[in-house]
């Protein structure tokens, strides 16, 4: 019983350790984005939002934050739409033909994103001659964006009870109105959570956006071209507003998604 009692206590020790590893460098830099000194070391010297007010009067600060929300609310509503088709398409198929669909729709989620970007970049320009811009960065964020919204929405729609919509149409529903009036507001929740997943990845990205953007900035290729020149406390203020509205919109969508652990 004592044996046990300590191996349980070695494991949560050890789980407790990791967890501190993973997430020490977030709370750091959040610290530090309040720290009244440039130096981002402790101790601290007190607390300020001057870093704030300095990274809300860049010039920069603005186009990169509207390029990151246009490109990030643009492929959450694009990934919606067409990945709830797919799913829904997915599941009246039979299984083995659906799952071998699901395997290919999500293998760039298994590709390293560098393989991804330099991949999109020869394709839009040697293939495709798109001149690069916001259009190439949301088409480049669907391709990681849309295997998660279909993998969510597939599992919804895989407990789905389907005797529900198949009441509507002996009732004279059409199909559209069935899904409309029926299938739509019972998977709605699901839907919004992985519209809320698919922001959250876009507005983290860098990679991607780095090959495909062409010009301008986004928040993350915005703190690269800073912390390449400099290590200014302004860079802590934008990581934590990314952190604030990445981590915001996933838990808003896991508990949107009803997901469980």
């Amino acid at each position: 019983m004592i044996a046990m009692r300590v191996s349980d206590m070695v494991w949560l020790g050890f789980g407790l350790s990791v967890m501190l590893f993973m997430t020490l460098p977030l709370l750091l830099v959040v610290l530090f984005s309040f720290n009244q000194s440039a130096l981002t070391s402790l101790p601290l010297t007190g607390l300020t939002v001057d870093w704030y007010r300095r990274l809300f009067a860049l010039n920069s600060f603005w186009p990169a934050l509207k390029n990151s929300l246009i490109i990030g609310f643009t492929v959450a509503l694009v990934s919606v739409a067409v990945g709830t088709l797919a799913a829904l398409a997915l599941s009246t198929m039979p299984a083995r033909r659906a799952s071998a669909l699901l395997s290919a729709v999500t293998l760039p989620v298994m590709l390293p994103a560098l393989i991804i970007g330099v991949s999109l970049i020869c394709f839009f320009v040697r293939f495709l001659d798109l001149r690069l811009s916001l259009f190439t960065v949301i088409l480049g964020h669907l391709v990681i964006a849309l295997p998660f919204v279909v993998l969510i929405v597939h599992a919804r729609l895989a407990t789905f009870d389907w005797a529900a919509v198949e009441s509507a149409r002996d009732l004279g529903a059409s199909p559209w109105v069935a899904f409309r009036t029926v299938t739509l507001p019972i998977v709605q929740p699901t839907i919004v959570g992985a519209g809320l997943v698919a922001l959250s990845l876009s507005l983290d990205d860098f990679v991607i956006t780095f090959f495909t953007i062409g010009g301008g900035n986004t928040l993350p290729t915005l703190v690269w071209g800073m912390v390449r020149t400099s290590l200014d406390p302004t860079i802590n203020a934008i990581a934590t507003l990314l952190l604030v509205l990445s981590i915001g919109s996933t838990v808003i969508a896991l508990r949107l998604s009803r997901y469980r652990s």
